[in-house]
């Protein structure tokens, strides 16, 4: 068995794959904050391009890639799979690990494959601007590389406990051409007010989007991009799980296991949601979405309606939530930090049609810390997540017994989270999980707000 399974540039999807007309349950409606009733595209054409509008409420299964798109992605796309020998000897586990990774992209992360299309549909609308927010700085980079492609300026604000964190990612943003802030900064309203408030606030992304979006809809030469969470930004994404796809079927592999960490979900969404289409048609699988017990969305958050901003400028989105007021830990080591789940990636969860769990950080060290001993690859704490779930997952069927095939998205390297590994190696890495009374007062905040049906 090879360990690099690789396609030719030719192989690469031509279009992405969108699950929405093959959900079992129908995704409940974006809603308007001051109406109640459905957004319609009027309401989203301020601070988006049409294109990623339509997008957004497509009912098509397939949309196309630009191909100026398709040639950008040509710069480190197709990505590999690789099969983990190294990592399975270790383990003696009779399963086959294979893992996507992701980290060849010029941002060392999944982050360009929506930050692409997201730069070239603004560029056709005209737009001259982008604005958006980042947490670990995977997605900022990510956007800060895609503008300067296609000419266009960018200015980045970045949660302040990364922002101090990650100087490196600063500087990569920087180096793309784009300008990158502490968030909460005293360059908006919506931070000034959180300053006044808690001057020593370590910011969250739902202060980040609050200002970043402030900022697209301030200007008419700016619109405000996202990293994870929308549908068109997972739409975007599924150019790697198609990619997996066609890697595994070259050495007559299908997994039984799919396995990516979680924060909005453009990660696990990437890897998981062609793979989702099989098992609605019945084929047997079992998708794992990976998130850190201190910020347990989809695990011991609420299912229902929730803004995505601190500052109630987004429309209410059907997620799972642990309300949009919650703020992170600052010792949390990695991203991951967002307080709601992708709406299809919640629906899914609600289906049936996916599990998640919940990881403390010392535990998905030290699988990261295994991998990168046995696999050579240092992975981001993100992808660390999903490590973790695969050698469980392995060791399972060492126990019983079981040849399984397990794949996971290896979404990016950890070159510049050295600052958390040496954290980790000193001992000073606390774990933490989320009490039953923080997530209750967390989510009194949206007691008022429409609850969802429950899914049929």
């Amino acid at each position: 068995m090879q360990q690099k399974i690789l396609l030719e540039e030719r192989e690469m999807p031509t279009a992405y794959y969108n699950i929405l007309p093959d959900l079992p349950d129908p995704m409940a409606p974006p809603l308007h904050p001051g109406t109640g009733k459905p957004v319609g595209p009027e309401d989203l054409a301020a601070i988006f391009p049409m294109e990623l509008i339509k997008q957004e409420v497509s009912q098509e299964r397939y949309i196309d890639i630009p191909e100026e798109v398709q040639r950008l992605y040509r710069l480190y796309r197709p990505t590999p799979l690789m099969r983990a020998f190294a990592l399975e000897k270790v383990l003696d586990t009779p399963a086959e690990i294979y893992y996507k990774y992701e980290g060849v992209s010029p941002a060392g992360s999944h982050k360009p494959n929506t930050a692409i299309p997201q730069a070239y549909y603004n560029k056709q609308a005209g737009i001259k601007r982008l604005a958006t927010e980042t947490g670990a700085g995977q997605w900022g980079s990510s956007l800060a590389f895609a503008c300067g492609l296609f000419g266009l300026e960018c200015k980045v604000y970045m949660v302040k406990v990364s922002y101090d964190q990650k100087p490196y990612r600063r500087s990569m943003i920087r180096t793309w051409g784009a300008e990158v802030v502490s968030s909460p900064s005293r360059d908006t309203a919506a931070g000034r007010a959180v300053l006044a408030e808690h001057p020593d606030s370590p910011g969250s992304l739902g202060i980040a989007i609050s200002e970043a979006v402030e900022d697209a809809a301030g200007r008419e030469d700016t619109n405000y991009s996202l990293g994870s969470v929308l549908n068109h930004v997972l739409l975007h994404q599924t150019v790697i799980g198609q990619e997996a796809m066609v890697q595994l079927a070259k050495v007559d592999r299908f997994p039984d296991i799919v396995i990516g960490c979680v924060g909005g979900g453009s990660n696990f969404g990437g890897i998981a949601i062609p793979f989702v289409r099989e098992k609605i048609k019945g084929k047997k699988l079992r998708a794992i979405a990976v998130e850190p017990a201190s910020c347990p969305t989809l695990t011991r958050g609420e299912y229902r309606y929730d803004f995505g901003d601190i500052a109630k400028m987004t429309p209410l989105l059907p997620m799972h939530t642990l309300g949009h007021t919650f703020v992170p830990p600052s010792i949390h080591a990695g991203g991951l930090r967002y307080h709601g789940m992708a709406p299809i990636i919640s629906r899914l969860l609600m289906s049936n049609l996916i599990e998640a769990r919940a990881y403390m950080q010392n535990d998905i060290f030290q699988a990261a810390v295994l991998f990168a001993r046995n696999e050579g690859i240092i992975p981001a704490p993100e992808s660390s997540h999903a490590i973790k779930a695969a050698i469980d997952e392995a060791l399972v069927a060492k126990k019983e017994g079981k040849k399984k095939v397990i794949l996971f998205n290896l979404s990016g390297h950890g070159h510049f989270d050295m600052g958390a590994y040496d954290a980790y190696f000193a001992g000073r890495l606390e774990d933490h999980e989320m009490h039953p009374d923080d997530i209750k007062a967390a989510l009194a905040d949206i007691k008022d707000l429409p609850v969802l049906e429950p899914v049929a």
